[in-house]
C-alpha cells in the first residue's frame, strides 16, 4: 500500500495528499517549497500551493518600516519647498 503524504499550504491552508497512485510530482504541480536553514542539521520546511502564497507569507516575515517614520520624511520634504 503507498505511503500517504499530506502536504497543507503554509499561507491559505490548502491540503493535497499523495499516494493514491500519482506521483508527487503530478499531484504537487505548481507547488512551491522552501527550506530555511535555521542552524547546523536543522532544517525547516515550508509548502505552498502558489508563489502568491510564498509572498504573502515572506511579506509577513519581513519586517516594516513603520508609517511614522516615512511620513516624517514626507514631512521634512514639504518643508524644504
Amino acid at each position: 500500500m503507498p505511503e500517504i503524504k499530506h502536504f497543507i499550504c503554509r499561507t491559505c491552508g490548502n491540503k493535497v495528499e499523495t499516494g493514491e497512485g500519482k506521483p508527487p510530482c503530478e499531484v504537487l504541480k505548481g507547488w512551491v517549497m522552501a527550506t530555511q536553514w535555521k542552524d547546523f542539521e536543522s532544517v525547516n520546511q515550508y509548502v505552498f500551493c502558489s508563489f502568491s502564497c510564498l509572498k504573502r507569507w515572506v511579506d509577513s516575515k519581513v519586517p516594516s518600516v513603520p508609517d511614522v517614520f516615512i511620513k516624517s520624511f514626507l514631512e521634512d520634504e514639504d518643508k524644504n519647498k
